[in-house]
């Protein structure tokens, strides 16, 4: 896109997590999104050509870009969703509602169960939420079951089918998720001291929880129940270290408005967020001039009422960063120590400051136009150092990675115009290979890179690096040629100790100066490629070395090992899943078989 004007808002969006808005010449919505990478997610709009037609014409449209900041993908999700219902933006055709997401339900009957659901009934059943994700939700709703044994089957447990002792407690019972409701061994009230923790949990309230576990903590020690004991305090570590939820949606924060501020010589930059029922509905970004050196506080008291009227906020309590002097009847205003309100500080200063970030980068392009780009520079450079063809734009490295001559893997790492393009990483597990050999692993990861860019038509790049001697890149070089393609790019070799650069049929490498702009990009992408790969290579090696641990516990197969893997992650997930959670993923005779072994393996540690 050749508008300066949206080019120079790209340049000052950072790569967080957030939302963006897109207006038109009018100052009208037009589009809102969520990113995980603010920058990457928007430049993508403007970086090629639009297929689609409706994509096109909203980029066509775009004039201005704001965009918030947030401190997790799952906020981003959440909020864009609350503007999105807000304020109905003409390109969000496809609007999303709140059954999208999930919500943890208190059902309306006796004994109430406590469970995940997407649909909300009007039957006087307590809904929780919404959640930005159903593992957010399960990974909720398994501390529940960890810490308060609550019924799960869907028995009608009314008083009077309680008394004709129809049920017989399940395994449920028997592993200790429940308490026997069913068959009148748990009482009404005591499963409603148990429903109101759970609550307590749900709305973020952990104290009253902890309270209460170390509360039946102190009678099972004065019972000599020892090993009840150590139980919950194992429940009351698990409830210390849980995060609370988001302060995007939280049921706890009710009407009120936050402004956060960053002043800078003569400027004075500040954050609105507008909360309504819980939720964030608004963010905006407000940039003040002060003509008379006033202090932050004077600032906040003149332009609190403005910003509030422009916005048609009515809110009795407004979160800021120092109190006013004068009280203003129908407002409160608050300066948080801690807690939610706290975070929603923070979180609109954190806006704030990366809005003086942004002032100040467009004030020292002002002051620096004349300077060349950076980028373009070194890859001029590095052109004219190893005598290039063509300036190289599109650049990709290539390393292997193994371990005492185990879990051998490859990674490849892209810079396109003298910069990581990250969205082009990639990671190689060695599929022809047998054993730990380099060089034909290199030969099979290079083909399989560039027999893929030929089969999807993509471009290819101009320069290759391949991570070693000469040993590497004669390997490299036989994919490069099988696949015809060594008339259309360079490859080279970088040794790893004196940095040494081999070109193909080369007696002699090249040394370049070591101080050179050229050989310091060759290290900073060699440098890149080895963290990328390594990386990689920890990932397996760790759960290559629990699965080959597990493979040891007799009675257990790999099928059951994937199944432990995939739901628990690592040993240590395995290890605090406890027998109960392991016997509700693969049976209770093979849990007891994993946990046996564990148990002796810890203790044996």
């Amino acid at each position: 896109m050749d508008n300066p004007t949206i080019q120079n808002h790209l340049k000052g969006i950072p790569h967080l997590p957030g939302i963006y808005k897109y207006f038109d010449e009018k100052g009208q919505l037009l589009y809102v999104g969520k990113a995980k990478d603010l920058k990457k997610r928007v430049a993508h709009y403007f970086n090629k050509n639009q297929e689609n037609y409706k994509t096109a014409e909203l980029v066509k449209r775009i004039r201005r870009i704001d965009f918030t900041i947030v401190e997790s993908e799952q906020d981003a999700l959440l909020l864009e969703n609350t503007l999105i219902k807000e304020n109905k933006p003409l390109f969000n055709i496809d609007l999303k509602d709140d059954k999208t997401y999930p919500y943890i339900v208190i059902k309306k009957e006796s004994f109430p169960r406590v469970f995940l659901t997407r649909r909300k009934i009007m039957d006087g059943s307590e809904y929780l939420g919404p959640f930005s994700s159903v593992g957010q939700v399960r990974d909720l709703l398994n501390l529940i079951k960890e810490l308060i044994p609550l019924r799960t089957c869907r028995l009608n447990l009314s008083e009077k089918e309680i008394l004709k002792k129809k049920y017989k407690v399940c395994l449920e019972y028997h592993l200790g998720n429940c308490k026997g409701p069913c068959a009148g061994i748990q009482t009404a009230e005591d499963y409603e001291q148990d429903l109101e923790q759970v609550r307590n949990i749900l709305r973020g309230q952990l104290q009253p929880v902890i309270r209460y576990l170390k509360g039946k903590q102190k009678n099972e020690i004065q019972q000599l129940a020892f090993e009840k004991a150590a139980l919950l305090q194992k429940k009351v570590d698990s409830l210390e270290n849980y995060q609370a939820r988001s302060v995007i949606v939280n049921p706890k924060l009710g009407e009120l408005d936050v402004l956060g501020i960053i002043r800078y010589n003569t400027m004075a930059f500040l954050h609105f967020l507008m909360v309504r029922n819980g939720s964030i509905i608004r963010t905006e970004n407000v940039q003040v001039e002060c003509k008379l050196d006033e202090s932050v506080e004077e600032v906040l008291e003149s332009t609190i009422f403005r910003i509030r009227d422009k916005y048609g906020s009515t809110s009795p309590e407004c979160i800021v960063a120092c109190l006013p002097e004068w009280s203003y009847p129908g407002i409160r205003f608050t300066h948080p120590q801690s807690g939610v309100k706290k975070k929603l500080l923070e979180l609109a200063e954190k806006n704030a400051q990366h809005a003086l970030f942004e002032f100040r980068r467009k004030e020292t392009l002002l002051l620096k136009q004349d300077v060349p780009d950076k980028p373009a520079q070194t890859l001029h450079a590095l052109k004219d150092a190893l005598n290039l063809p063509a300036l190289p734009s599109h650049i990709e490295c290539f390393d292997n990675s193994n371990f005492q001559g185990s879990y051998p893997v490859s990674a490849m790492v892209c810079f396109k115009n003298g910069l990581p393009f990250k969205e082009d990483y990639r990671h190689y597990n060695i599929r022809s290979v047998q054993g730990i050999n380099d060089f034909a692993s290199m030969e099979e990861v290079v083909y399989r890179r560039y027999h893929r860019l030929l089969r999807e038509s993509q471009a290819l790049p101009q320069l290759i690096i391949i991570d070693g001697g000469k040993g590497q890149l004669s390997a490299a070089m036989k994919s490069i040629e099988a696949l015809g393609i060594s008339n259309q790019l360079t490859v080279i070799g970088l040794a790893k100790n004196v940095e040494e650069i081999f070109f193909k049929g080369d007696q002699d490498s090249l040394k370049l100066p070591y101080q050179s702009e050229a050989l310091m990009f060759l290290r900073r992408i060699r440098d890149e490629v080895h963290r990328f790969g390594i990386e990689f290579h920890r990932q397996k090696r760790s759960k290559g070395s629990v699965q080959s641990d597990l493979e040891n516990i007799p009675g257990i197969g790999k099928k059951t090992i994937q199944l432990l893997l995939q739901t628990y992650r690592s040993k240590k997930g395995i290890q605090e899943a406890g027998e109960a959670n392991l016997a509700a993923t693969i049976g209770k005779k093979k849990a007891s078989l994993v946990w046996s072994y564990l148990d002796k393996k810890k203790g044996a540690g």
